[in-house]
This record gives structure tokens, sequence and C-alpha cells, in this order.
């Protein structure tokens, strides 16, 4: 891909933004300009760093081909869901077991059953992921010839055919609501108790985290304890539907961060939400990352309006649901630039954090989430393993993790 070089700009500079009449933001030519009002007040208090001889895409496609590269991310996700949903097989973890109706969702056996060895399956999967990859770079490559319209219509309709898939290679939405249950119907505790105490729940056919204490946060905990009242088909679509509109609150936010920065809104939106990995394995796969990430984005954007204790109080709304959202708060006081601006974000986030930990001693007692367990396990894609395989270990044998827990 061939790259323009940006001449660098003064330090209360940024590249201005013309809305055209679609409502698509677009670089304004004649030279740099001022940027709008909020996003030259967020780039002075935050002072940051702009680079010289930084790299933008040049538009190499027309917004035919972005259109064209648009349309392909849309079918190739319609015709994986119509696969995953079609019947059981290697995509839906446990469904050679058990495959509800409910959990196939709507598509399910509308183009019948397509049933096809495993080894065929995946090569199917691949080469289409390999091709809507493809289209994520052509779209970006035109991405400054298309409306912010036509971005966003992509984008719903992504998350709204991901809405109608069972979840994609991973059973963590089953584990989320077999820790509310286990809290909730039967009153164990899911930071010293573990699913497989319960294993007379329909629930523990779906998990497969029957001997792992909750990882998860206390105030995620919480929060989904009134699903384990409902019936398990009622509580998995209420999951789902949530997760699908925290990612869709997620793109919001990464929008409004672009816009106050005053960048184009549509190179950030397109750069996540188009990207195969995330609508396939992260909004595919149901995550309850979004219930971290909408928090602790939304403290980088309260940052970026001024409203520094409203950000650190945010970013405590994000540990409270995995604690790994601290790493933030070290960015957070560096952006701030201001000693009496970082005061204010630890004070949001003390103010914050008393209520959250009363919550966890009053409903959880001093336990603590298990990230130790966590941090133990082995995935087929993570650095230890395939280091293994490369050395011809055969994977992460006992030696190679305990060289790497050693290294970290």
């Amino acid at each position: 891909m061939r790259h323009e070089t940006v001449p660098p700009t003064p330090p209360d500079a940024a590249p201005a933004l013309a809305t055209s009449a679609g409502g698509a933001g677009v670089l304004a030519g004649g030279g740099p300009a001022a940027p709008p009002a909020n996003a030259a007040v967020g780039l002075r208090a935050l002072r940051l760093p702009r680079g010289r001889g930084l790299s933008l895409p040049r538009v190499i496609y027309g917004p035919t081909a972005g259109r064209v590269a648009l349309a392909t991310l849309v079918v190739g996700m319609l015709a994986l869901v119509v696969f995953d949903a079609s019947g059981s097989s290697v995509l839906v973890p446990r469904s050679q077991e058990v495959f509800p109706g409910w959990e196939a969702g709507p598509l399910n056996g509308v183009f019948g059953t397509l049933s096809a060895s495993a080894h065929a399956i995946n090569y199917t999967v691949s080469a289409l992921l390999i091709v809507m990859l493809v289209a994520y770079f052509v779209a970006l490559a035109a991405v400054r010839t298309l409306s912010m319209r036509a971005i966003v219509l992509s984008v719903v309709a992504l998350h709204v055919i991901l809405l109608l898939e069972p979840p994609f290679q991973l059973t963590d939405l089953f584990n989320y609501l077999g820790y509310a249950r286990l809290g909730a119907l039967h009153g164990l505790n899911p930071y010293t108790h573990v699913i497989g105490q319960e294993m007379h729940d329909p629930v523990f056919t779906f998990s497969n985290w029957s001997n792992l204490h909750s990882p998860y946060g206390e105030l995620f905990t919480a929060l989904s304890y009134p699903l384990a009242w409902l019936p398990l088909p009622v509580a998995y679509w209420v999951v789902k539907v949530g997760t699908v509109l925290m990612s869709l609150g997620l793109i919001a936010l990464v929008w409004d961060c672009a816009r106050r920065l005053g960048r184009d809104p549509r190179f950030a939106v397109a750069i996540v939400a188009l990207n195969p990995v995330y609508f396939v394995y992260a909004v595919g796969g149901f995550h309850n990352d979004f219930f971290m990430l909408v928090p602790a984005i939304g403290a980088i954007a309260l940052l970026l309006a001024r409203r520094d204790r409203a950000a650190g109080a945010a970013l405590m709304l994000a540990v409270a649901v995995k604690f790994t959202a601290g790493l933030l708060l070290p960015f957070l006081l560096v952006g701030a630039a201001t000693g009496r601006r970082r005061r204010k974000i630890l004070v949001g986030a003390a103010l914050a954090a008393v209520p959250l930990v009363v919550l966890s001693v009053a409903l959880f007692g001093l336990s603590l989430p298990n990230l130790s367990q966590q941090g133990s396990l082995l995935t087929p894609f993570s650095i230890p393993n395939l280091f293994g395989y490369v050395i011809g270990a055969g994977g992460g044998t006992t030696f190679i993790l305990r060289v790497s827990d050693a290294a970290l």
C-alpha cells in the first residue's frame, strides 16, 4: 500500500474536518485549519505529541471499491452465521452433545443442515475469513471516499447478523450464566466455589469451566445475578443483546474520541468495527470484555472532555468488571498533563471505588476474582504454545511455561 506523508502541524493545530451533505467528515484542503473548538481544547489540555512524518493511507481505491468491500464483509458474515447456525459442528462448542433451537437461533435449518467434516469446515471458514480480511483492508484504503452513513449502516448490519448466531467457538456466555446461577440460585460464592458444584443445573451442560473459580469482577457478577432467575434461553438472549449493544456503544465512543481529537472518525470507526477479528471473535463470541471496554474508553472520552473526576470514576467501573482495566490508569494520568487534573482523576477513582468495595464485601466477602488460574491457562494461539510448536516440542510444555512465567 502506498503512503503519503503529512507535513508537521503546529502543536495546537489539527487537520480540519469538513462535513459533507451526507454527514461524513472529510479532510478539508488548502492547508491546516483550526479544528472544532472542543477538539482544540482536548488537544491543548492533553498536550498530545504530534508525530513528524506521520503516514496516513493514500486513497488508492474509490467509493465503488469501498462499497463493494463493505458489502463483502456483510455478505461474508451472513454466510458464516448461516453455516454456524445450520447444525452441530466444531464452530459451536458442545453442539455435538446438545444444540437446542434457542441456542442455534432463528437461522437454524433455514437453508437445511450443512454437514461437513471438521477439516472441510476449518478450511471453509479460514478461506472466508481471508476474503473478509482482504475486504477489510480495501475498505480502509477507500475509507476517505466513503460516507459515515455507509460505514455506520455496515457496522449495524454486521451486529444484527451476529445477534442471530450461536456463540462462535467459545462458551464464555454460558460461563457467565453459570457463575450467576451458582450464586443467585444455589447460594454458593462464585469466587470460592465452581460451576461443577451445580452439575444438575441446566447451564452445566453448556459450560466448560467446571473447575475454575470466577475470574470476573464483582460488579459484573452482581449485575449478572438477576439473569439467574430467568429461564436459561431468555437469559442467554439477554446476554447476547446486551453484548451487541455494548459493542455498538464502544464504537460510538471511538467515534467521539476521534472527533474530539480532530481526527477523521470514519477511519477510527472502520479500523475497529470492520475488522473481522473484532466482529467475528469478540462480538460473535459474546465476550463480557465490552462491559469493561465501554467504561474504559468512556474514561478516555471524559478525559478529552476535561471531566477528570468522571473519567477516574468510569475507570473504576471498568476495573470492577475486569481488574486488568486498571492498567489504563497511568496513561490517563500522563494524558492529564497537569498535577491538578491528575489529582481530580485520582479523587474520582477513589470516590467510585468506595461503593464498589462495599458492594463486593457485602455480596462476596473478602474473596477476589480468580486471576491466577486464568493466567495459567494455555490457549492454542498463546506465545508459549506457538513457540513450543516452532521448536518442535509439541506445544507449551511445563518447562516452556515456567520459562515464560519467569520472563514475565
